[in-house]
């Protein structure tokens, strides 16, 4: 147990915790008391957030836009 990395326990937490949600729901007993539309406008958030930081991290990893960059384009 020692031996497990930082990332595989919060994984494992955030699967246990997953679970637990899932036998919650089914037996009616919601975790969290927000309504359908928070949920939706929370992920729309996310989603939006999210490409906001990865388009631009992506674009500029593909693309030679730094002097280095386009040094090693033409070599």
């Amino acid at each position: 147990m020692k031996n497990l990395d930082k990332g595989t326990v919060i994984r494992t937490v955030l699967l246990f915790i997953a679970l637990i949600n899932q036998g919650l729901i089914m037996f009616g007993k919601p975790v969290l008391p927000i309504s359908e539309d928070q949920v939706k406008t929370l992920t729309d958030t996310l989603y939006l957030a999210g490409s906001m930081i990865d388009n631009p991290c992506r674009w500029f990893k593909n693309n030679y836009v730094t002097s280095k960059g386009q040094q090693e384009e033409k070599d």
